[in-house]
């Protein structure tokens, strides 16, 4: 299994990828949910809960602070230990970091502009960052009076 980074969770829990993003973030969130599988329960503290984290307080806290490299950091810490533990829980960790990370690195981009004459500029392309337009604002003659 490729180690699922913490700049990759940044990311996704910062809404990084549009809905695709949104829906990789909201399927980790489901997986660690899920109990531990057997084998992991056997190193469970006297109350019957494991002594690892499944990942839900980190997935909560990184949800919170999504430019947290702290928080990104202690989720990927607990997911990789959960899935040394669990071996379900890492064929699924796994399944969901394939999907998530097809989706990311995919780039179809349709652009259509219709319907008569811009006012402004228009670009195309994809994933466009740090764009400044040095636009003059002409003044209607009431303005100047």
């Amino acid at each position: 299994m490729d180690p699922i980074t913490a700049a990759a969770l940044t990311a996704l829990a910062g809404g990084l990828g549009g809905e695709a993003g949104r829906q990789a973030w909201q399927g980790l969130a489901a997986l660690v949910r899920r109990p531990f599988g057997r084998a992991a329960a056997q190193g469970t503290q006297d109350d019957g809960t494991p002594q690892v984290s499944s990942g839900e307080l980190e997935v909560a806290a990184l949800e919170e602070e999504p430019a947290d490299p702290m928080r990104a950091q202690a989720l990927a810490t607990a997911l990789g230990v959960r899935a040394a533990l669990d071996g379900e829980f890492r064929v699924l960790l796994d399944e969901w970091w394939q999907r998530a990370h097809a989706n990311s690195s995919g780039g179809n981009v349709h652009n259509n502009i219709s319907g008569g004459t811009q006012n402004g500029p228009v670009l195309q392309g994809r994933d466009f960052s740090s764009l400044t337009f040095n636009m003059t604002r002409t003044m209607a003659s009431s303005d100047r009076d």
